[in-house]
């Protein structure tokens, strides 16, 4: 198996034919806020402008969610995840689920 997978938003590869469909892949995290990051958010939210601290805490969260959906479609035998797609949701106050999903097929 190659540590290489494909992985696109697009429903079809060009030049690639989908030999076989293994099914749906997906990754989540579920994230908190801190105290520390609220404080810093609460003047940031003042004055306007990016809140940092959440935006890198986004992207570490959508990274570990696309990593967890890869991870289990290299365990499936997969070769690429086709129309991957991202989302998130409040879990509860001050929590929110990353959500990374497509689906695990093999190109030839």
């Amino acid at each position: 198996m190659s540590d290489q997978i494909f992985v696109t938003t697009i429903e079809q590869v060009p030049g690639k034919k989908v030999v076989k469909v293994l099914g749906v892949v997906k990754g989540s995290t579920v994230r908190a806020r801190n105290i520390g990051r609220d404080i810093g958010a609460g003047f940031k939210s003042m004055i306007g402008g990016e809140i940092k601290t959440y935006t890198e805490m986004a992207n570490h969260a959508r990274d570990e969610a696309y990593n967890r959906m890869v991870n289990q479609a290299i365990e499936m035998g997969a070769n690429a995840i086709i129309g991957v797609r991202f989302m998130t949701s409040m879990i509860m106050q001050g929590a929110s689920e990353m959500l990374a999903f497509g689906t695990a097929v093999k190109l030839k």
